[in-house]
């Protein structure tokens, strides 16, 4: 907050963006708030200059810009704001890195400070509810999740989840002009929430949707960008046998996974716990490495005879290995391909000892 870079905050819709500087700074009596998600507040925007922003501003001197991807190209207008009024503090958040992306890297290079908000940490939960309570708590996450209003409403996880599935979490993409069949974008996600931990094959993808493969990636790369999903990529370093373009594909948030095949069943009658239980850590992990700021290079490995590991992070030249387990008594062998081509670590983590991995200290 004391210097003149732009703050820019990204997350998916419903995880608290809008609360958290609300909590911050909702008594500064000389801050601004436009949401730009109104009309009006967008045509502020459409050919302005510095000296219409300065009426816009006045004496306030923290302008706060929610839902900023809804401004036509405003990685120009910020960097305006940026170079020629330093005496206003910017702080900008967006539901999609649509325009966040894709115009603002460039305008405002050396002049931000950027930062993802994801659904709730195990971290934060930790904090709030200690560890024995978060343990017991476990499958209530693996089944509905961790956004802030489905933890803080007990009872109401279904109806919530649906809320959010159907009207916020692909408000952004369908707005979009050219995405034009979204029964067609349901249905990929249905299919990607139903091959979770398995590798992917965009032309499956397509076949089963009824897409053609270019379409396919085009939308998987725009989910990821409104934060439903990220790609996990194969480690391809020392062998002939290790597959090269491969990847699978994995949700933020369990609630919402669930939520697109319509499957809240408790874990003891469900078939896809292993899934459940490889998306909930992952996805755990992608938060703790990123809030920690832990630079790492995330893969999973597998070779074309079917030998392979969970998921490998790369930090300074060592490997670690995890493999996922939720039967604490599981035997895991680790592929001696692998052990013998990399600098390792080797992890199984289990419903016993996940917390350690997902949570800061032990990382």
């Amino acid at each position: 907050m004391n210097d003149n870079k732009t703050i820019i905050i990204t997350g998916a819709r419903q995880t608290g963006k809008t609360t958290l500087l609300k909590d911050l700074f909702g008594n500064n009596a000389n801050s601004l708030w436009l949401n730009a998600d109104q009309p009006d507040v967008q045509a502020i925007f459409e050919n302005a200059n510095s000296d219409v922003f300065k009426d816009y501003f006045g004496e306030n001197k923290l302008i706060i810009i929610d839902e900023a991807q809804r401004i036509k190209n405003v990685g120009l207008k910020l960097k305006i704001i940026a170079d020629e009024l330093p005496e206003y503090k910017l702080i900008v958040t967006g539901s999609s890195s649509f325009e966040l992306a894709n115009e603002i890297n460039e305008p405002l290079t050396g002049r931000k400070w950027e930062y993802s908000l994801f659904p709730l940490s195990f971290e934060e939960l930790l904090q709030e509810n200690g560890l024995l309570a978060e343990k017991r708590l476990l499958h209530r996450r693996l089944i509905y999740g961790s956004y802030p209003e489905v933890v803080t409403n007990s009872g109401k996880e279904k109806e919530i989840l649906k809320q959010i599935t159907d009207s916020y979490l692909f408000k952004d993409i369908l707005m979009w002009q050219y995405i034009k069949k979204s029964e067609k974008l349901i249905k990929l996600l249905q299919a990607l929430a139903l091959q979770v931990g398995n590798e992917v094959s965009y032309h499956g993808l397509g076949q089963l949707v009824g897409l053609d493969n270019l379409t396919v990636e085009k939308y998987i790369q725009l989910l990821e960008k409104v934060f439903v999903i990220f790609r996990l990529k194969s480690l391809y370093r020392n062998g002939r046998k290790e597959l090269k373009l491969a990847r699978k594909i994995y949700f933020y948030d369990n609630g919402v996974r669930n939520a697109l095949i319509a499957s809240f069943q408790p874990l003891e009658l469900r078939q896809d716990l292993g899934a459940l239980w490889e998306n909930y850590l992952m996805s755990e992990r992608i938060k703790c490495l990123h809030y920690n700021k832990i630079w790492a290079n995330n893969y999973f490995w597998r070779t074309h005879d079917q030998q392979e590991i969970d998921y490998v992070e790369e930090i300074d030249g060592l490997f670690h290995a995890y493999e996922f387990k939720w039967n604490p008594k599981a035997k895991v062998k680790f592929s001696k391909s692998f052990t013998s081509n990399y600098q390792h670590t080797t992890h199984v983590i289990n419903k016993d000892n996940y917390y350690n991995f997902i949570r800061y200290k032990n990382s």
